[in-house]
Parts: structure tokens; C-alpha cells; sequence
């Protein structure tokens, strides 16, 4: 599961802390339902530069060495990242629980995926009186606060079968995201990839390794995966 921190190295804001993307725009403003009706503008045009952004922008070497696993291993990553850097740094199986960046979908049906539209490039916008094949408005494919994650089943799913569990570059403090640590079947080994300290809830070990996102995946291929550089 990887958050905010793992596209860091890439050049991307992170949304929370000191300097996050939060600190410049109101999270109400931008990131919820209300804030998109009494402004849509100003959240299409957000969305855009943070699409615009990703034309800058390259995978980092945590974003490779996770894709380079898929030769020895069956992985699934879980991102509440919207950016595109997992896929294209190679991974296969991506499940985005907060929408993704190069996409769009209808105001009125965002989570039906026929009126989904890919973006061919990251300069394509979303403008007001864009419309999806349904009549209404365009809207980023993004899964705002206080709207459902359609995806968390699938993850949840994914997360009940697997023989290690990694978490990269998260706060643990977005729901229901953070809440997948509590589906991980005991027994199975959790590594966390994180400078700072985490708050960790549950009773379980947690394996701490205190790196940036690709140092850190480095150090978890190296002493506890037995792949090689």
C-alpha cells in the first residue's frame, strides 16, 4: 500500500504536512462534493495542475524496484496516490482507492465506469461545460471526502491473500484506507517504509524501516525479500 511519500522522490506535493498541498488549498474547497458545487472552476482547475504536473515528472527508483519485483513475485499495489507513476514505472496490477489523475467521469454517475474518459495526455484538461457521454458536467475521477471508495473491496480482497503486506509512504490517517492494515490475516509480516514516525493502530508487529520510499524499498528487497540488487 503506498501513499503520498512514495512519489515524493518523483517532485509531487503530499497533501498533508508542512508545505502539503492542504496548506495552500482548503481541503473543503477542493476535495469535497460541496466545495465542487459551489465552485466548480476552481476545483477543475486544481485538478488540472495537478494533472499538468505529471508531464514533469518521472517514476523514482521505489516506483521501479516495486514493478521490478513482478518477476519473482505476484504484486498488488494498493495506492491512495492518483498520480500515474506506478503504472508507468511497470506495475501491472494498480488498484487507485482515490481516483486517478488521468481520467475523468461523469458529475452525475462518477463511479460507472461507462462514462469514464482516459486522458491521452497530462496537458488534456477539464473544463466547465465539458461533458461526459451522460449529459453532465465532467468531473476529475477522483474519490473526494465524504463520497465512498468503490475500489475498497477490491483491495480488501487482494490484501486477504497475500504472504507479505508493505507499506509505503502513508500517514495511516486517511479512512478507509488505513483501515486495511486490520485485514492483513495474522501471521503475515508488515513492513512499513516511512522516515518519520507512524502511528501504527492494532496490536500486531510492524517491521519499521525508517528510509524515503526508495532507499527504503532497496533495504526490504535486499534483508527481507532475498532478491538482489
Amino acid at each position: 500500500m503506498t501513499g503520498a511519500g512514495m512519489s515524493v522522490e518523483s517532485g509531487l506535493s503530499t497533501f498533508r504536512g508542512g508545505g502539503g498541498l492542504w496548506d495552500e488549498y482548503p481541503v473543503e474547497a477542493v476535495a469535497t462534493p460541496e466545495g465542487y458545487s459551489a465552485n466548480p472552476g476552481l476545483v477543475l482547475e486544481f485538478y488540472n495542475k495537478r494533472r499538468r504536473e505529471l508531464a514533469g515528472i518521472k517514476p523514482n527508483k521505489g516506483h521501479e524496484l516495486l514493478a521490478s519485483l513482478e518477476k519473482s513475485y505476484d504484486v498488488t499495489v494498493v495506492t491512495q496516490n492518483v498520480d500515474n507513476l506506478h503504472e508507468r514505472a511497470g506495475s501491472t496490477k494498480v488498484i487507485h482507492l482515490h481516483g486517478e489523475l488521468m481520467k475523468a467521469c461523469s458529475s452525475r454517475q462518477p463511479n460507472n465506469l461507462e462514462y469514464v474518459k482516459s486522458f491521452s495526455s497530462p496537458l488534456d484538461e477539464i473544463n466547465v461545460g465539458d461533458l461526459a457521454a451522460d449529459g453532465s458536467q465532467l468531473r476529475p475521477y477522483i474519490v473526494w471526502f465524504g463520497e465512498a471508495v468503490p475500489l475498497m473491496n477490491d483491495a480488501i480482497a487482494a490484501i486477504r491473500d497475500i504472504d507479505a503486506f508493505v507499506i509505503i509512504g502513508t500517514s495511516l490517517n486517511v479512512y478507509p484506507a488505513a483501515g486495511l492494515l486490520n485485514y492483513v490475516p495474522y501471521g503475515v509480516p508488515v513492513y512499513l517504509i516511512d522516515p518519520n514516525e507512524v502511528q501504527v493502530n492494532g496490536v500486531r508487529d510492524v517491521v519499521h524501516i525508517r528510509r524515503g520510499a526508495s532507499e527504503g524499498v532497496q533495504h526490504l528487497i535486499d534483508n527481507f525479500l532475498g532478491e538482489g540488487k
